[in-house]
């Protein structure tokens, strides 16, 4: 039994995002604002501020506000009025920046929203209470150059072989995508080992490599060359410098266990105290606090162990905390408010990147497919200064819901296009699949060629890559040889903007 779990009565007075029982309790309420799209130009590329709430208050709430900023109000972009209005048991509003489109020349211009006062006495204006939207005179196509990548990204001090990852996926998400699966090189359907099942079917190995630091930070790995969990931390390290050495893209996601026990991820198998205090627990000051950047610290010594034949280190993707918009998993949106979630997300980067030194990583935010507009798909966002990468995991749409499902697929692949373009990201579709059970469910037919490709290219998508799942002894979710949609995903795989490891460019070198 751990020690963590001695909660102390500061603790309790600490964990205010969470639920409480009192129905009559109403914690105090932090109210921040954010760009949430944070560049606009003219003709009508608009730009959004959010309110947000920490938690969802019983009473509308009134927030007052000064507008600042070069830009007119009223004569640059619509006008907007002093105040706004949250209402009860909501957590946050948008205020549209909808610019007016002139011929005048006046370079850069910017919208300053400054937070003042509130009418619900249980809330409290956040110290970084402003928030700006710049107005740019810069063609709407902005065109990103090599030497500038490093000024869009997390890490501008990133190593080069990371900087030219960044600039490479960003070039060729104008059009192709990368083709990826998670754990193509250790799980195999039927289990039948060897070369990746795509490889079997395709005659490439994916583009990209998925893999998870689950077991590398599980309590039970101590090291020794005999622990299992040590054992699959050198499979999965070793898998990731064989896809680097094959000029492969290489992402981690992170099923971390609970802190207390170190048991679950799940949150159906933790108790009703860690669902509701594990995420709070290892923010700053919190119970967990400690135990996180343990944590953290193996992932740091993880990522500066992987050296590549060219002797530099491997960049990757990290990808923590995905599908947060959903229950299942103990750091989804039931069990935190949207600031604890930030500031988890901001702590974790800088600790990795500032206090760590760890210059091999690209950051990718992936909730699942819940959203439905730019403004929901942020509500959690961290800020441009914490991403890399906008990503979304979706199956939901994927899962034979019939043509209406894959619009929504395409709609929400647009958005977060276009929320990169904005802010000089890349998006992806991080992870994804259509899970087949041969004898529990039949592949769905021109599921890869057209359903799935199309989603991915209509209407002007532009990722950087995509993910399958992986395959395991009895699922598939890309067709090994000898399956029903095997010359489908063959078809797939041909189309003009899917790409596997075979036709990858140089990405770790950035053009001259």
């Amino acid at each position: 039994m751990k020690k963590r779990l001695l909660i102390s009565a500061f603790i309790g007075v600490f964990i205010f995002g969470c639920s409480k029982d009192d129905p009559e309790f109403e914690t105090d309420i932090i109210v921040s604002i954010s760009a949430s799209i944070g560049f606009a130009s003219e003709p009508d590329n608009h730009g959004e501020f959010t309110i947000s709430l920490s938690e969802p208050p019983r009473t509308d709430t009134t927030i007052d506000y000064t507008v600042s900023g070069t830009a007119t109000n009223g004569v640059d972009y619509q006008t907007i009025t002093n105040t706004i209005t949250i209402p009860a048991n909501s957590i946050s509003n948008t205020i549209a920046i909808t610019v007016i489109d002139d011929t005048i020349q006046e370079g850069d211009e910017t919208v300053i929203i400054t937070l003042n006062t509130t009418s619900n006495p249980n809330t409290t204006i956040d110290s970084s209470n402003s928030a700006t939207v710049t107005i740019s005179e810069l063609p709407e196509e902005f065109i990103l150059s090599p030497e500038d990548a490093y000024l869009y990204m997390v890490n501008p001090n990133a190593t080069p072989e990371t900087i030219a990852l960044f600039y490479n996926l960003k070039a060729l998400s104008k059009t192709n995508f990368i083709v990826g699966q998670h754990d193509a090189f250790h799980s195999f359907y039927n289990d039948i080992d060897g070369e990746s099942d795509m490889m079997k079917t395709t005659g490439s190995d994916p583009g990209l490599l998925g893999s998870d630091f689950m077991f590398i930070t599980d309590d039970n790995n101590d090291g020794t060359t005999t622990n299992w969990y040590h054992q699959q931390e050198q499979i999965i390290t070793s898998n990731a410098i064989e896809a680097y050495n094959k000029g492969m893209i290489n992402t981690f996601c992170w099923h971390m266990r609970e802190p207390y026990e170190g048991d679950y991820f799940y949150a159906s198998e933790m108790t009703e105290f860690q669902r509701n205090n594990a995420l709070v627990s290892i923010l700053p000051d919190g119970a967990n606090h400690e135990y996180y950047k343990q944590k953290l610290q193996k992932i740091a010594e993880v990522a500066n162990s992987m050296v590549g034949n060219d002797g530099n280190l491997v960049p990757f993707i990290f990808r923590p905390f995905h599908e947060f918009d959903g229950d299942w998993f103990w750091w989804g949106k039931a069990y935190c408010s949207p600031q604890q979630f930030k500031e988890l997300w901001q702590f974790t980067v800088t600790y990795l990147r500032d206090t760590l030194q760890v210059n091999n990583i690209l950051f990718a935010f992936s909730p699942d497919s819940s959203f439905f507009s730019a403004a929901e798909y942020l509500n959690r966002y961290p800020g441009d200064a914490y991403v890399d990468i906008l990503g979304m995991d979706n199956y939901t749409d994927f899962n034979n819901q019939g043509q209406a499902a894959l619009e929504s697929a395409n709609e929400k692949l647009q958005i977060i296009t276009e929320l990169a373009k904005d802010r000089v990201k890349i998006a992806a579709l991080t992870e994804s699949a259509y899970i087949v059970t041969p004898g529990e469910n039949n592949p769905i037919s021109g599921f890869y060629a057209n359903h799935m490709y199309n989603a991915l290219s209509d209407n002007n998508v532009e990722i950087g890559y995509m993910m399958f799942w992986s395959n395991t002894t009895n699922t598939y979710c890309t067709p090994p040889p000898g399956q029903p949609s095997t010359a489908d995903f063959l078809e797939f795989v041909d189309k003009p903007r899917s790409i596997l490891q075979n036709e990858l460019p140089t990405m770790y070198t950035l053009p001259q």
